[in-house]
């Protein structure tokens, strides 16, 4: 009886984290460009959904089912991520010329860009590029230069790339997902059994293509570029006081630092989202889930 009841929680915990990965609503998926693209919901204002490193639509399952009633979702997966094949030459870039050839090809109508970590910097890099475009950003611990790093000159940013990427070299498959399921236990989330769970999603990515978008971001400053942003921005910061208050940072502390690497953005706002780490829409998706939809209203209240 006793391995009866443990292969019956197994199976539940396969289950839980198949069915995370493969929602079962989308209405419709579709290639354009380098992006995989899920369609939720048949109505409303368009909100495009963008996952960081190494995730893919799973990352929003929570905000599919809060918004789909409300909004036309489109939920993009990045090339090389969640079993995606890799593309060569600049991912970023690629990236940004096929969010553009969503939103013409799709003839959305000032779509909403909503993007995580690595999601959330290539929002903040297509408002700088097509600000007419878009309705507003929320970047959910995406910035657009790599946190701590605002202070390196330009020149040694290379260098900072190449030691990123170097971490990823050959390695096998077994060491990807040991990587994985320690980020996951020390910055992605604050429970440990989801973490394990998030883990197994993330190892589904190409390690190579991991270490080129990580690089990639290191290289990247994009503080210049962000006084060309003319739509608002929403800027989500997690914050766990236990991992934070012994370096000496607060929560409004860290809201003001987050604040002072986007202060070029004219319409900003800046929040916390507590107790959360780097995946905040799972450690807290009603707060999350709240934030959004009060951005989102404020956006159509502005358009009305």
């Amino acid at each position: 009886m006793h391995w009866m009841k443990r292969a019956a929680a197994f199976v539940a915990a396969v289950w839980m984290i198949v069915a995370a990965a493969n929602p079962a609503d989308a209405a419709a998926v579709f290639d354009v460009g380098t992006l995989r693209v899920e369609r939720h919901g048949d109505h409303g204002s368009p909100v495009v959904l963008i996952p960081g490193l190494a995730s893919g639509a799973w990352v929003w399952k929570d905000s599919i089912a809060a918004l789909q009633g409300e909004h036309r979702l489109y939920v993009v997966t990045l090339a090389g991520f969640d079993g995606r094949p890799a593309v060569k030459g600049d991912a970023l870039a690629l990236a940004v010329s096929s969010l553009r050839e969503l939103i013409v090809t799709q003839r959305l109508d000032k779509p909403v860009l909503v993007g995580h970590s690595l999601g959330g910097t290539l929002a903040l890099m297509f408002a700088a590029a097509h600000s007419d475009l878009i309705g507003g950003v929320v970047a959910v611990d995406g910035l657009p230069v790599f946190p701590t790093t605002e202070g390196t000159p330009a020149a040694q940013r290379p260098a900072l790339a190449e030691r990123i990427r170097a971490q990823f070299a050959g390695v096998a498959q077994a060491d990807f997902e040991a990587q994985q399921l320690q980020y996951m236990r020390r910055v992605g989330v604050v429970n440990e059994g989801q973490a394990a769970a998030i883990a197994k999603l993330t190892s589904r990515s190409d390690p190579q293509a991991v270490a080129d978008y990580a690089g990639a971001l290191m290289a990247l400053d994009l503080r210049a570029q962000l006084p060309a942003i003319q739509v608002p921005v929403l800027e989500i910061a997690p914050y766990l006081a236990s991992d934070w208050e012994a370096r000496g940072i607060s929560e409004s502390g860290m809201r003001a630092y987050y604040q002072s690497l986007l202060s070029g953005v004219a319409k900003l706002e800046v929040v916390t989202i507590a107790p959360a780490r780097h995946f905040v829409m799972l450690d807290q998706p009603d707060a999350f889930n709240e934030a959004l939809r009060k951005f989102l209203a404020m956006l159509a209240a502005r358009r009305s």
